[in-house]
This record gives structure tokens, C-alpha cells and sequence, in this order.
């Protein structure tokens, strides 16, 4: 896995926030705002910190001044410092914690505590408006403040959603067998994310994993269940349990937490070295495989596996193939073939139309069958295709 420069700001700044005891979504926030303020500098700024009488101040030294215009668009406005320079003082008032060691861990964390407190802005604008039409009373103070809370709300996802667009849909690892791609599409053009998700990255022993989640619902909530869902599927693959128990402990460690979370999961395992594959299935569509002389199979379990929040989840028979050079595998969400309101006929014309675009180099091929899949759309929903040919072996 490569890791960014800022990677050691960000993770300066979320061990002095766990230690001063500052609050998850404000740490989040400062660290969304360090990170785009560096990204726009082109380099990391100097830190310092300093915590005592129950607050952390935080300041960033930048070569160059900061213009008023981008400070405003930061998820978390600083409250003093000059052009260069700027401080922000968050209030400690928990406990001091730790943080994971993995920035994309700790990153996902954040985005967790981000979308919980944008669902939060939601229910109490959903209470609000119930108070609002119960009472007779003060109605039009009510109405001014729900106009102020539905901007807030609107401007905090806004942010949520355009700065951790990258994050929520993370960019293909480097893995020198395969040649990786993705198409992602949201059920409607201004929906920037859904209840969609994949996540893909290197484990230590160099194997490849891909998890792709589809969670029940839609809008922020639903966003906030995929989320949850690729995050602890990580954090349990990273901890060493094997591929076929990892949906159902990540059913089991949710059901509490979670306990009205539903989601078709399915991951992939692949070794650079043999081009095999195994596959994990808990209800998710299932996967194609184009072979290198335009064959097409359908990878069936033979027994079939349960989302999490399903009952008995876990994903049932494992299925296991090996990429030869040149095959080409498809993951995909049930966005892409329910486009006509029917899985079955989607399936079948996926099975067909796949092969016409298995020449194409790997980086059109998921947007390429989306559109062909998507020439009829009688029910829109998010869509995730991606696409793994192995590369073939190097002389």
C-alpha cells in the first residue's frame, strides 16, 4: 500500500486530539480541514499543540498565506492566526482514547463520526418539523430556526460528501498482476454516494482483497451502514481471520451496534502470484468471469450465503478459480442488472454483452458495460461495476 505525505500530519494531529480527549467529529473535522489546506498548499505545514484547561489549541504554519475564501470552505472555520498562521481551539470533553495506527482505518473512522453526526442534524430536523406542526405556539420563531437547521444540514453534508468522495470510493491499489478499475454512478446525478460501497486494498501477506457492499435504504443513513460494514470487514481481515468467516463475525459484531443494518456483501481474495481466486457471497449478485477467449461463467456458490442483518448471515460455499492470463472478473451491485425491474433478464444480458467488451483496455471496461447495461432504465439505483484482468506474466 503507498501512503500520503500528509499521512504523518493527520496522524500528529488524531493522537494529540485522543489525548486531550476532543471529540470524535471535531477531530474529523480538523483533520478534513489540515488535509485539504495541505493538499491546496502542496506540502505539509508545521504543527503545534497545546492542551490545558480542557481545550486543545491546534496551529498550522503554512510557507504561504491562506486566502479568506478557502478558509471558508473548510469543514472546520480556524479561530484566529493570520494569513499563514492558523489556530483552532477544540473543547476536550472526553476521556483521552487511541486511534489506529492506519491512516485508512483511522480515515474511515472519521468519516463514520462525520456521517453519524450529519444523521443526527437529520433527526432533529425530523423532530422539529413534528414539533412544528403539533404546537400553535411560537410557529414562526420554529419555521426560522428549522430554514436555519435545513441550510446547516444541507452545507454539512455538502462537505461531508464532496471532501470524503475519494475517501467513501477509494482509488485502485497497486498490485502488479492485475489491472484494476471501477465505475461508480449514484441512483440520481445529485446524489454524490449511497448505500453502495467497495473497499480493495493489499494485505500483508500481498494478497489482494475487494469488499463490495450493497446496504438496504437510501441517503445518508444507508451510506453510513455500507460504511460500517467495510469498516469492520478491514479491520477483521487485517486482524488475520480467515476470508469464509468474515461476513458472519462482521454480523455479529454489528447486530448490536447496528441492529437495524441489512447489506448484500461480497469479497474477493486474490493471489498476485497464482491468479486464484476465492470467493465470500452473503446475498450479493454473482460475479462473471470472462476468460481470455470470451467464455463466460456465472461464479455460483453451491451453497448459497446471507448478507449481514440477514437471517443466518454468512456467505456459504466458498467459490474458488484461478485468472489465467488475460481472464477478466467482474464484481458489480444489482444496480446494474435490475435496470429493466428484472435480476434474472439483467443477468442473462450481462452474461452476453460482457464478452464484447473483455478487449477493451480494463479502465473502460466498467463504465463501458454500464452504459450498455443501463440503455433502458425503468428503475434507477446506485451502481457499482468493477473490473480485474490478470496481467500476463512478466518474462
Amino acid at each position: 500500500m503507498t501512503h500520503s505525505p500528509i499521512a504523518p500530519l493527520r496522524h500528529r494531529l488524531r493522537e494529540a486530539c485522543a489525548a486531550a480527549g476532543v471529540t470524535a467529529d471535531d477531530r474529523a473535522k480538523l483533520v478534513l480541514a489540515a488535509t485539504l489546506l495541505a493538499v491546496h498548499a502542496g506540502k505539509p505545514p508545521e504543527l503545534s499543540t497545546t492542551a490545558g484547561d480542557g481545550r486543545l489549541a491546534v496551529t498550522l504554519r503554512f510557507p504561504g498565506p491562506v486566502g479568506q475564501d478557502h478558509r471558508n470552505t473548510l469543514p472546520l472555520l480556524p479561530d484566529a492566526g493570520d494569513s499563514a498562521t492558523l489556530t483552532w481551539h477544540l473543547p476536550a470533553v472526553h476521556d483521552t482514547a487511541t486511534v489506529p495506527e492506519d491512516d485508512e482505518l483511522a480515515t474511515r473512522e472519521e468519516m463514520l463520526a462525520l456521517i453519524a453526526r450529519a444523521d443526527a442534524v437529520t433527526q432533529e430536523q425530523r423532530e422539529l418539523k413534528h414539533e412544528l406542526a403539533e404546537t400553535n405556539s411560537g410557529v414562526l420563531a420554529m419555521y426560522v430556526e428549522l430554514e436555519e437547521r435545513d441550510e446547516q444540514l444541507r452545507q454539512a453534508h455538502a462537505v461531508i460528501f464532496r471532501e470524503l468522495e475519494d475517501a467513501l470510493r477509494p482509488p485502485p491499489p497497486h498490485v502488479d498482476a492485475f489491472d484494476l478499475a471501477v465505475h461508480y454512478a449514484p441512483s440520481e446525478p445529485d446524489s454524490p454516494t449511497g448505500g453502495d460501497l467497495y473497499d480493495w486494498f493489499v494485505l500483508p501477506d500481498g494478497n489482494l482483497h475487494i469488499t463490495l457492499v450493497d446496504a438496504v435504504g437510501h441517503g445518508v443513513t444507508s451510506t453510513r451502514h455500507a460504511l460500517t460494514v467495510t469498516h469492520a470487514i478491514r479491520t477483521l481481515a487485517l486482524e488475520g481471520h480467515p476470508l469464509h468467516d468474515l461476513i458472519a463475525r462482521a454480523a455479529g459484531a454489528l447486530a448490536t451496534i447496528e441492529p437495524g443494518l441489512m447489506a448484500t456483501v461480497l469479497i474477493a481474495r486474490l493471489d498476485p502470484a497464482t491468479g486464484d481466486v476465492t470467493i465470500a457471497n452473503g446475498s450479493h449478485p454473482r460475479p462473471v468471469l470472462v476468460t481470455s477467449d470470451g467464455g463466460t461463467e456465472l461464479l455460483v456458490p453451491s451453497r448459497v450465503g446471507r448478507g449481514v442483518g440477514f437471517p443466518d448471515p454468512g456467505n456459504g460455499s466458498l467459490v474458488r478459480r484461478t485468472l489465467a492470463s488475460g481472464d477478466l472478473l467482474l464484481l458489480y451491485t444489482d444496480g446494474l442488472t435490475e435496470s429493466r425491474k428484472n435480476h434474472q433478464e439483467g443477468e442473462a444480458r450481462l452474461l452476453a454483452i460482457a464478452p464484447r467488451h473483455a478487449g477493451e483496455p480494463t479502465a473502460t471496461v466498467p463504465s463501458a458495460l454500464a452504459a450498455e447495461m443501463h440503455d433502458v432504465v425503468l428503475h434507477a439505483d446506485d451502481t457499482v461495476v468493477i473490473a480485474i484482468r490478470r496481467r500476463p506474466a512478466s518474462p
